[in-house]
């Protein structure tokens, strides 16, 4: 399973972290991805890492804004620089070893959390 944590509101230049942890596995085999779909538009590949934490993507969207992360037991999301088009229902995904672009490439997905970006 994985949960995901954190959500909310925030105004446009600020930041806000989400973390996703997985449990009844091993984390540390897991790659963790990171998928947002806004109203009436397809998911969208935001970030991911693999299961060591070398290898990191990001979507064209949010370079230089959003960094990826791992611990022993959780993955985290930093938002930073967040503007309107930020706003979505952001998911946290684990698939084995090794991460991806592609959200039909995980296992395991959290239930969605929404973030909202105001101006």
């Amino acid at each position: 399973q994985v949960h995901l944590v954190e959500s909310g509101a925030v105004p446009a230049g600020g930041s806000l972290r989400l973390s996703c942890a997985a449990s009844g596995g091993t984390f540390s085999l897991y790659a963790m991805g990171w998928f947002r779909q806004a109203p009436g538009k397809e998911r969208e590949f935001v970030s991911a890492v693999n299961s060591g934490g070398g290898t990191k993507y990001y979507g064209d969207s949010v370079k230089g804004r959003f960094t990826i992360s791992r611990d022993n037991a959780t993955a985290y999301l930093q938002m930073s620089s967040l503007n309107f088009e930020d706003t979505a229902v952001y998911y946290c995904a684990a698939r084995y070893y090794r991460a991806s672009t592609y959200d039909n490439e995980y296992e395991y997905w959290g239930q969605g959390t929404p973030v909202t970006v105001f101006q």
